[in-house]
């Protein structure tokens, strides 16, 4: 398998964390956070209808910092009706991993809700602060959908700026209005939900219906859309593919947020084309991708507008360059991605069409060719892997690693030993590859941490590097994996 970093985890560092929030030891004397372990954890959450558990690592900074709050909101609810129970477990320490693996917990903090025993488990998404944490739990743990009994009622639910979904009934029964509660059970901790006897109370849409109908409210597009399909998976099939915009906005405004999440989070190819969206002649290039997202819409394809102030950590991610702005990528959920740099409006729809249709070629980043390489550990960057590992007839040890890992700082001095030991024999390379600055497209690596280290032997068979990383561990893989045939070949020619 291929590594293929998707952009989302880039993105996502800069507009928000969003499934998590920490759980530390409090400074005070009195704790409302319980403490939870692989003995007790079971037995505990199996008594409770509704409870959240945080997984952290003491030394977590961001656990750390949230602690606190995590804390002072725990407080709070404890006296809450009823009240709501904040609890966090170690997941660092070595008997509670099977429970972070049950959780699937893969960073820290991660912070689940837990339903009915802890049969129905999903993320938490909520704010990080108190207060937030507060009013954020209070809608989870009561009914998954409020009632609207007047005009009042949904001013308070719907505003302008997230996404609500209503169901209109004749009356709260029946099979329509509980598929309605169904859904709303199961994507409660990603929408709010109201129900109502009269449509008249809702600020938009046609009053008259009696229903049942679903209607949805959101910031954009068309402002809100109704549907009568009652089937639980058709639900929420259209609450999902309703709550993407056409064009999804990316810039320095918090509202728009979740939307580029749920952007990033869909199964779609993704369009994104990044601009200067106060430059001149801007307002040409926006009605034209959205003229064109709109020709694509429900083709598997999502489009976002990226302002360039917002988007560097984008550009880091692809290797591009202001110089090359307007700029349009996509990206497949394979990881492939395409480019077009210094685009017209009039570029996008042929741009996109070729795409579409296969005639576009793959763009791959890669730091320059270095000028010398004359380091005993080689330098590989994409446009030379072909060469250099796959074409050059030698048995080479590759590492991918990351300019920030202090685990690839610490092997780079004994990979360098490594390199010196095999330096008079020919027939072996020891090398590195930035995996942060180099797209690697062979699918022969699977690279999903730092450092990773393969080697493939001249006669192309690949394995990875598991063993401790010390010189001699490292130098007895290598002879043992290597191709004899050219291990006696390089000795004759040195004699």
């Amino acid at each position: 398998m291929a590594r293929s970093v998707s952009i989302w985890f880039v993105l996502a560092a800069i507009v928000c964390s969003v499934t998590a929030i920490s759980a530390e030891e409090s400074s005070d004397s009195k704790e409302f956070v319980l403490t939870l372990d692989h003995s007790n954890f079971t037995d505990t959450v199996s008594k409770q209808k509704f409870m959240v558990v945080e997984f952290y690592a003491p030394w977590c900074g961001h656990c750390k910092n949230l602690a606190p709050e995590y804390e002072k909101a725990a407080t709070i609810l404890s006296k809450h009706d009823p009240p709501v129970i904040l609890a966090k477990v170690d997941a660092n320490e070595e008997a509670n991993k099977g429970l972070a693996n049950e959780y699937d917990v893969k960073g820290y903090p991660t912070l689940k809700i837990l339903r009915n025993g802890g049969k129905d488990v999903q993320e938490y998404k909520g704010p990080r602060e108190a207060d937030g944490i507060v009013e954020y739990l209070k809608k989870q743990s009561g009914p998954a959908s409020a009632e609207l009994k007047s005009a009042e009622d949904a001013t308070k639910l719907i505003d302008d700026k997230k996404i609500v979904v209503v169901g209109v009934f004749p009356k709260f029964s029946g099979e329509e209005f509980e598929s309605y509660i169904t859904l709303a059970e199961k994507l409660r901790s990603d929408y709010e939900f109201g129900h109502t006897l009269d449509a008249k109370h809702l600020p938009r849409g046609e009053s008259s219906v009696t229903g049942p109908v679903i209607r949805l409210f959101k910031p954009f597009d068309e402002l809100f859309v109704d549907f009568k399909d009652f089937n639980v998976e058709a639900l929420e099939k259209f609450v999902e593919e309703s709550s993407v915009p056409v064009v999804t906005l990316f810039n320095k405004d918090p509202s728009n947020h979740p939307f580029v999440i749920k952007f990033f989070n869909s199964p779609n190819a993704k369009a994104m084309l990044f601009a200067n969206l106060s430059g001149d002649g801007i307002d040409s290039l926006k009605s034209k991708f959205r003229e064109v997202a709109e020709q694509y819409k429900g083709q598997g394809i999502g489009f976002l507008l990226g302002d360039l102030e917002a988007s560097q950590a984008a550009f880091q991610y692809f290797g591009v360059q202001e110089s090359q702005v307007p700029v349009i990528i996509i990206q497949n959920n394979d990881g492939k991605k395409y480019l077009k740099p210094n685009l017209k409006a009039d570029d996008i729809a042929p741009f996109v069409k070729d795409y579409k249709e296969g005639n576009v070629p793959p763009y791959v980043k890669s730091e320059p060719v270095p000028e010398e390489n004359n380091e005993p550990v080689k330098v590989v960057v994409a446009d030379t892997l072909e060469d250099m590992v796959f074409k050059s007839g030698k048995n080479v040890l590759l590492e991918f690693y990351a300019p920030w890992c202090g685990h690839c700082k610490k092997l780079a001095p004994i990979l360098d030993e490594v390199a010196v030991h095999f330096e008079k024999d020919a027939s072996v390379l020891i090398a590195k590859l930035d995996a942060t600055a180099n797209d690697i497209v062979d699918e022969s690596f699977d690279v999903r941490g730092y450092p990773t280290i393969y080697f493939r032997s001249s006669s192309g068979n690949i394995t990875p590097y598991e063993g401790d990383r010390t010189k001699e561990d490292i130098i007895n893989f290598i002879d043992q994996n290597r191709d004899k045939t050219v291990q006696q070949e390089s000795v004759k020619d040195e004699l």
